[in-house]
């Protein structure tokens, strides 16, 4: 019988790498987990498997369908701009109260932009969606609140989630430049511009995206057989999502 120490390990293990995978846009939106696979995958019974689920549910990570099971949450237009919002709160915030940035700080953020523009250069998108969205929770790891980690890590995968849905084309350098900006006032150490910057920066993400657009549920199905993607000309009249993008 595994202790509790091991049951909490196992749960975080799979919880961490759901998260990861929603991280490093490898589990895409609407995508089933089923508890017998992961309960096989990771050596555990289909309990443990339920109970890391639940947690995830809790971090709006996940939704349970009765009679279907678990499946990655697909964002509404109207949840996207909640979660932009608590992003710009949270990040301007934690900004705002950092007082310097030490030299291993800069040497953590120097080396992260490096990456940024390695991945752009070998056109590696899926590495350039797991850098940007490291790029923030450095910033929270260097704030050294475990508690804004860890929200701000979820807020993150949320938001990759949102652009895997309503992000039309991926602006790779814009979003590299923004956050070169907001590095360049960081080690300046002008904190408050940094943290205008930041929510400039998170401006620019959101209105980049398309709220009106609805999630093809077969999206993944339509791929696998070439099929085109639908388009909103082909939806019936009447079902298209009327949400708007945060206005600057």
């Amino acid at each position: 019988m595994q202790d509790s120490h091991t049951s909490e390990s196992t749960q975080s293990n799979i919880e961490e790498a759901i998260v990861s995978g929603i991280l490093s846009a490898r589990i895409r939106p609407g995508t089933r987990l089923s508890e017998n696979q992961l309960a096989s995958v990771f050596g555990v019974s289909r309990t443990r498997v339920r109970e890391a689920m639940m947690r995830l549910e809790t971090r709006g990570i996940v939704t349970v369908s009765p009679r279907r099971g678990w499946f990655v949450v697909e964002p509404s237009a109207e949840e996207a701009m909640t979660v932009y919002e608590a992003r710009r709160a949270i990040e301007s915030g934690l900004l705002r109260g950092m007082r310097a940035l030490t030299h291993e700080g800069r040497t953590v953020l120097v080396s992260h932009l490096d990456e940024e523009k390695a991945a752009m250069a070998a056109g590696d998108r899926q590495r350039l969606t797991c850098l940007m969205g490291d790029f923030h929770i450095r910033i929270a790891e260097l704030g050294g609140n475990p508690i804004l980690v860890d929200i701000l890590r979820d807020l993150t995968a949320r938001t990759i989630l949102i652009s895997m849905l309503y992000q039309s084309e991926f602006h790779a350098v814009q979003s590299h430049e923004g956050h070169c900006r907001i590095f360049e006032a960081m080690a300046a150490g002008d904190f408050v511009k940094a943290a205008e910057l930041s929510v400039e920066h998170l401006d620019e993400v959101e209105t980049g995206l398309d709220l009106t657009t609805r999630p093809d549920p077969l999206s993944e199905l339509r791929s696998s057989l070439s099929l085109p993607p639908k388009t909103m000309s082909s939806q019936p009249a009447g079902t298209r999502k009327t949400a708007t993008s945060k206005e600057k």
